[in-house]
């Protein structure tokens, strides 16, 4: 079957001959003629298997006629990254190449100024992830009240970036009566719960089993340990013969930790993860392109929906925690028909994630021998080595001798010694050895009395001791002898237990208290006031 029995336009046509294209793919054989028919599909196929032109194809054709207005779109693409959006925006432009068909890709990264005027003048295909679009909707820049088509690419992964709840909230908007298409490299149980909710009476197609890699892929898997994991990358690219190569890690940090080991070593390669600024991540991707990096250091943002015919290669530095993504990772090569390797390094830690991917596909990856262990030896317990020359610590003195003295002072110090007689030095009486030099300065202390001449000249005389002084214990007291019972004084409870004081009354506050003036009473026997019969003050000049 050929292109042109698929009911395709004259223009689609010929933008398809140009392109190279003259038989579709099981998947475009299946999904073109009844997406042309306006019915709902639910697509599932391998990577690499032409389903972008499944949906654009179909989507050029039913929009051949008609005319966009401004903010309001007739069709939306949508897509779990940006370099998948703008791959497809690719497409749609080599496809409809000679239709009067306007297009705009809306992604995050980029000015919204410039995707603002873009939707004033008019779209009739509007590409988009999902979080630059809720944005736009909430500004009140775009409105989807004339939507006729819906595609949701890529929907497993969609579900595994947590877009879901974006993607209903957007079809919360739309039109019921409208066409939808949704397709997947595989097919959970989460995707068909969502194919319920946002699909109709669709059809389900199907041409590979769901999760299942290429055949044009030879798949290989290699044995190793962290340490040696960079170096079998070196030497399994050393030994191929690669045209273009893409690397997966898991880690965004060893995307730029395994690029500059690279590049250390005269590959020439580049990264691309999420952290990078849009226009450089796009930049890389058209150098990859087009030749200029051979080698693609990548997170799992290159996993999905690239179409790079040239890549010949793909390796798993680390083995994706996913089993589903092992499949988008080598879809990247064997591409259109075309064959390519892969190879993923497996260590003692990833025996979980193989399994499942073996798992999954159905089948058992060949091993590929190398020199390298696959892990290391355990570690063995710290013996103590006759031969270590490191020094010990020691919790000797620096003020003691060191034990090892160098040999040849030894040896000279050994005649002499053996030449000079023993000597012992007698005791002589009364003779008091020098007294040793203080290490620190000592408080003076008292001086003592002079020793009298006789008493030092005397033979007998015992030199001082040198035992320590001890403390004379004081005598006990002695008990007071209690008195006679004529002599004691009678027991005075009062004098014992004395009565608190009475406490002053508290003074009411608003009355005054006159009492401790001086002069005669607040009041008198006629009610005089009391100031009145103060005498008066006498006066300076009185």
């Amino acid at each position: 079957m050929k292109f042109s029995d698929l009911g395709l336009c004259d223009e689609l046509l010929r933008a398809l001959t140009e392109s190279g294209y003259e038989t579709p793919t099981p998947i475009q054989e299946q999904a073109i003629p009844v997406a042309l028919m306006g019915r709902d599909i639910l697509g599932c196929a391998q990577t690499g298997t032409g389903k972008t032109a499944s949906f654009t194809l179909p989507m050029l054709e039913a929009l051949s006629s008609g005319r966009a207005r401004a903010r309001m779109p007739r069709a939306l693409i949508l897509e779990p990254t940006r370099e998948l959006a703008a791959q497809v925006a690719d497409n749609f432009e080599k496809y409809g190449q000679h239709q009067k068909l306007t297009h705009a890709l809306l992604i995050g990264g980029e000015f919204m100024s410039e995707q603002m005027k873009t939707l004033e003048r008019g779209v009739d295909v509007l590409i988009a992830t999902p979080g630059r679009l809720i944005d736009m909707i909430e500004r009140g820049k775009i409105i989807l009240n004339d939507v006729k088509i819906l595609v949701i690419d890529e929907a497993d992964r969609m579900l595994d970036m947590g877009f879901i709840p974006d993607v209903e909230k957007i079809a919360g908007r739309l039109t019921p009566v409208r066409q939808t298409m949704l397709f997947s490299a595989t097919m959970p149980k989460e995707i068909r719960v969502l194919a319920e909710k946002f699909l109709m009476n669709p059809k389900e197609i199907s041409v590979a089993p769901p999760a299942s890699p290429a055949e044009t892929v030879a798949q290989k898997k290699v044995m190793t340990n962290r340490r040696e994991k960079t170096n079998v990358l070196r030497k399994i690219m050393r030994g191929e013969d690669i045209n273009n190569a893409i690397i997966f890690c898991n880690r965004k940090r060893d995307v730029d930790m395994l690029l500059k080991s690279l590049v250390g070593h005269g590959f020439n390669a580049a990264a691309l993860h999420g952290d990078m600024v849009q226009f450089k991540r796009m930049e890389t991707l058209d150098r990859f392109k087009k030749g200029e990096v051979t080698i693609l250091v990548a997170s799992d943002v290159a996993a999905r929906g690239l179409d790079i015919v040239t890549v010949s290669h793909v390796f798993n530095y680390d083995v994706p925690m996913h089993a589903d993504d092992y499949v988008h990772r080598i879809g990247r090569t064997g591409r259109a028909g075309r064959s390519g390797k892969s190879y993923t390094l497996v260590t003692s830690d990833d025996d979980k994630y193989l399994a499942g991917i073996e798992k999954l596909i159905g089948r058992e990856i060949p091993l590929l021998e190398m020199d390298a262990p696959r892990q290391q030896a355990p570690a063995e317990p710290a013996v103590a080595d006759e031969t270590d020359e490191r020094p010990r610590r020691t919790r000797t003195r620096r003020s003691k001798p060191a034990a090892d003295a160098a040999p040849d002072v030894a040896a000279e110090a050994a005649p002499a010694a053996d030449e000079a007689p023993a000597v012992e030095a007698a005791p002589v009486a009364g003779e008091e050895k020098p007294a040793r030099a203080p290490r620190r300065a000592r408080r003076p202390k008292a001086e003592a009395p002079e020793a009298q001449p006789s008493e030092a000249a005397k033979p007998d005389a015992k030199p001082p001791s040198k035992k320590a002084k001890t403390r004379k214990k004081a005598a006990p007291r002695k008990k007071a002898e209690p008195q006679e019972k004529a002599d004691a004084q009678p027991y005075d409870i009062g004098a014992h237990n004395p009565q608190p004081a009475p406490k002053p009354e508290p003074r009411r506050r608003g009355r005054r208290d006159d009492s401790n003036l001086p002069g005669p009473s607040a009041f008198t026997d006629d009610d005089t006031p009391a100031f009145l019969l103060r005498p008066a003050r006498k006066s300076a000049a009185g």
